[in-house]
Protein backbone atom coordinates (compact mmCIF):
# COMPACT_ATOMS: atom_id res chain seq x y z
CA UNK A 1 0.00 0.00 0.00
CA UNK A 2 1.83 3.28 -0.47
CA UNK A 3 -0.37 5.87 1.94
CA UNK A 4 2.59 5.58 3.50
CA UNK A 5 4.77 7.90 0.88
CA UNK A 6 2.07 9.55 0.26
CA UNK A 7 2.84 13.81 0.70
CA UNK A 8 -0.14 16.37 0.42
CA UNK A 9 0.08 18.87 -2.28
CA UNK A 10 -1.96 21.95 -2.30
CA UNK A 11 -3.40 20.75 -5.43
CA UNK A 12 -6.96 20.23 -5.50
CA UNK A 13 -8.89 17.29 -7.62
CA UNK A 14 -12.47 17.77 -8.42
CA UNK A 15 -15.10 15.68 -9.83
CA UNK A 16 -18.44 16.10 -11.39
CA UNK A 17 -21.42 17.64 -9.76
CA UNK A 18 -23.72 14.94 -10.69
CA UNK A 19 -21.76 12.21 -9.72
CA UNK A 20 -21.54 10.14 -6.87
CA UNK A 21 -18.26 8.87 -4.59
CA UNK A 22 -19.51 5.54 -3.31
CA UNK A 23 -17.97 3.10 -0.79
CA UNK A 24 -18.84 0.28 1.43
CA UNK A 25 -17.06 -0.99 4.48
CA UNK A 26 -17.40 -4.29 6.95
CA UNK A 27 -17.84 -2.87 10.68
CA UNK A 28 -14.47 -2.49 11.58
CA UNK A 29 -14.21 0.39 8.44
CA UNK A 30 -12.49 -1.85 5.93
CA UNK A 31 -13.40 -0.75 2.26
CA UNK A 32 -15.64 -3.81 0.77
CA UNK A 33 -16.49 -1.76 -2.53
CA UNK A 34 -15.79 0.83 -4.18
CA UNK A 35 -16.94 2.30 -7.10
CA UNK A 36 -15.19 3.90 -10.10
CA UNK A 37 -15.81 7.33 -9.16
CA UNK A 38 -13.93 6.68 -6.02
CA UNK A 39 -11.57 4.72 -7.89
CA UNK A 40 -10.55 7.69 -9.91
CA UNK A 41 -10.61 10.58 -7.52
CA UNK A 42 -8.80 8.80 -5.07
CA UNK A 43 -5.93 7.95 -7.50
CA UNK A 44 -6.42 4.29 -6.15
CA UNK A 45 -6.39 0.94 -7.69
CA UNK A 46 -9.57 -1.23 -6.77
CA UNK A 47 -7.56 -4.08 -5.62
CA UNK A 48 -5.50 -1.50 -3.47
CA UNK A 49 -8.48 -0.06 -1.62
CA UNK A 50 -10.76 -3.31 -0.82
CA UNK A 51 -9.43 -4.55 2.94
CA UNK A 52 -7.94 -1.84 3.88
CA UNK A 53 -9.38 0.82 6.58
CA UNK A 54 -11.31 4.01 4.84
CA UNK A 55 -8.95 6.06 6.91
CA UNK A 56 -6.52 5.03 3.99
CA UNK A 57 -7.66 8.44 2.65
CA UNK A 58 -7.65 10.21 5.70
CA UNK A 59 -6.34 14.12 5.12
CA UNK A 60 -3.91 14.98 8.13
CA UNK A 61 -6.03 18.60 7.51
CA UNK A 62 -9.14 16.61 8.23
CA UNK A 63 -9.70 16.83 12.58
CA UNK A 64 -10.05 13.79 14.16
CA UNK A 65 -12.87 15.18 16.15
CA UNK A 66 -14.71 15.14 13.09
CA UNK A 67 -14.20 11.78 12.77
CA UNK A 68 -14.90 10.54 16.18
CA UNK A 69 -18.08 11.99 15.73
CA UNK A 70 -19.25 10.27 12.69
CA UNK A 71 -17.84 6.34 14.02
CA UNK A 72 -19.69 7.30 17.37
CA UNK A 73 -22.90 8.27 15.04
CA UNK A 74 -22.94 5.02 12.89
CA UNK A 75 -22.03 3.02 15.54
CA UNK A 76 -25.26 4.15 17.36
CA UNK A 77 -26.69 2.98 14.47
CA UNK A 78 -27.69 6.48 13.34
CA UNK A 79 -26.89 8.47 9.54
CA UNK A 80 -24.48 11.24 9.49
CA UNK A 81 -23.99 13.91 6.84
CA UNK A 82 -20.26 15.26 7.00
CA UNK A 83 -17.97 17.12 5.45
CA UNK A 84 -14.83 15.97 4.76
CA UNK A 85 -11.14 16.47 2.92
CA UNK A 86 -9.91 13.45 1.33
CA UNK A 87 -6.35 12.50 0.21
CA UNK A 88 -5.83 10.97 -2.99
CA UNK A 89 -2.51 9.31 -3.91
CA UNK A 90 -0.95 11.74 -5.66
CA UNK A 91 -0.90 14.12 -2.79
CA UNK A 92 -3.98 15.85 -3.82
CA UNK A 93 -7.08 16.99 -1.97
CA UNK A 94 -10.99 16.42 -2.51
CA UNK A 95 -13.85 17.52 -0.71
CA UNK A 96 -17.14 15.68 -0.27
CA UNK A 97 -20.19 15.55 1.39
CA UNK A 98 -20.51 12.44 2.84
CA UNK A 99 -23.67 10.48 3.82
CA UNK A 100 -22.64 8.14 5.89
CA UNK A 101 -25.26 5.20 7.20
CA UNK A 102 -25.08 1.73 8.98
CA UNK A 103 -25.89 -1.34 6.85
CA UNK A 104 -27.81 -3.49 8.57
CA UNK A 105 -29.48 -7.18 8.10
CA UNK A 106 -31.31 -9.29 10.74
CA UNK A 107 -30.93 -6.00 13.25
CA UNK A 108 -27.51 -6.18 13.27
CA UNK A 109 -24.97 -3.51 11.70
CA UNK A 110 -22.96 -5.77 8.98
CA UNK A 111 -21.31 -2.82 7.40
CA UNK A 112 -21.46 0.92 6.71
CA UNK A 113 -22.27 2.91 3.32
CA UNK A 114 -20.87 6.47 1.97
CA UNK A 115 -22.83 8.35 -0.98
CA UNK A 116 -20.43 11.61 -1.40
CA UNK A 117 -21.28 14.40 -3.64
CA UNK A 118 -19.06 17.52 -4.88
CA UNK A 119 -19.57 20.32 -1.96
CA UNK A 120 -20.63 23.69 -2.54
CA UNK A 121 -17.46 25.94 -2.15
CA UNK A 122 -18.75 28.53 0.05
CA UNK A 123 -20.05 25.52 2.57
CA UNK A 124 -16.59 24.09 2.06
CA UNK A 125 -14.83 27.38 3.09
CA UNK A 126 -16.93 27.66 6.48
CA UNK A 127 -16.22 24.42 7.06
CA UNK A 128 -12.69 24.73 6.88
CA UNK A 129 -13.19 27.60 9.37
CA UNK A 130 -14.09 25.45 12.02
CA UNK A 131 -11.68 22.81 11.23
CA UNK A 132 -8.56 25.20 11.69
CA UNK A 133 -9.67 25.89 14.86
CA UNK A 134 -9.97 22.04 15.81
CA UNK A 135 -7.19 21.31 14.28
CA UNK A 136 -5.04 24.00 16.33
CA UNK A 137 -6.46 22.62 19.52
CA UNK A 138 -5.74 18.94 18.26
CA UNK A 139 -1.77 20.20 17.84
CA UNK A 140 -1.82 21.54 20.97
CA UNK A 141 -2.09 18.24 22.44
CA UNK A 142 0.90 15.16 22.65
CA UNK A 143 -0.99 11.72 22.14
CA UNK A 144 -3.60 11.08 20.13
CA UNK A 145 -6.41 10.33 22.47
CA UNK A 146 -5.32 13.49 24.20
CA UNK A 147 -6.00 15.03 21.21
CA UNK A 148 -8.71 14.25 19.99
CA UNK A 149 -10.81 14.59 23.21
CA UNK A 150 -9.58 18.27 23.25
CA UNK A 151 -10.59 19.12 19.78
CA UNK A 152 -13.90 16.92 20.56
CA UNK A 153 -14.59 19.32 23.61
CA UNK A 154 -13.78 22.25 21.64
CA UNK A 155 -16.48 20.98 18.84
CA UNK A 156 -19.00 20.13 21.64
CA UNK A 157 -18.71 23.75 23.03
CA UNK A 158 -18.74 25.70 20.04
CA UNK A 159 -21.81 23.61 19.17
CA UNK A 160 -23.47 24.39 21.99
CA UNK A 161 -22.89 28.19 21.85
CA UNK A 162 -24.66 28.20 18.32
CA UNK A 163 -27.12 26.61 20.19
CA UNK A 164 -27.31 24.11 17.42
CA UNK A 165 -26.33 19.78 17.42
CA UNK A 166 -24.09 18.61 15.18
CA UNK A 167 -26.50 17.70 12.49
CA UNK A 168 -28.22 21.05 12.78
CA UNK A 169 -24.66 22.68 12.04
CA UNK A 170 -24.54 20.35 8.78
CA UNK A 171 -28.05 21.09 7.44
CA UNK A 172 -27.25 25.08 8.07
CA UNK A 173 -24.18 24.73 6.18
CA UNK A 174 -25.76 22.76 3.48
CA UNK A 175 -28.92 25.25 3.23
CA UNK A 176 -27.47 28.44 3.34
CA UNK A 177 -24.65 27.22 0.73
CA UNK A 178 -26.71 25.29 -1.41
CA UNK A 179 -25.24 21.79 -0.17
CA UNK A 180 -23.51 20.66 -3.60
CA UNK A 181 -22.40 22.00 -6.70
Amino acid sequence: MRTASITPTSVERTFGAEEIIVSKTDPQGRITYANDVFVRVSGFELDELLGQPHSVIRHPDMPRAVFQRLWDTIREGDEIFAYVKNLATDGSYYWVLAHVTPSQRDGRTVGYHSNRRLPAPAAVREVEELYDVLLREERRHGTGNQAVAASGALLSSTLEQRGVSYDEFVWDVINRHGGVR
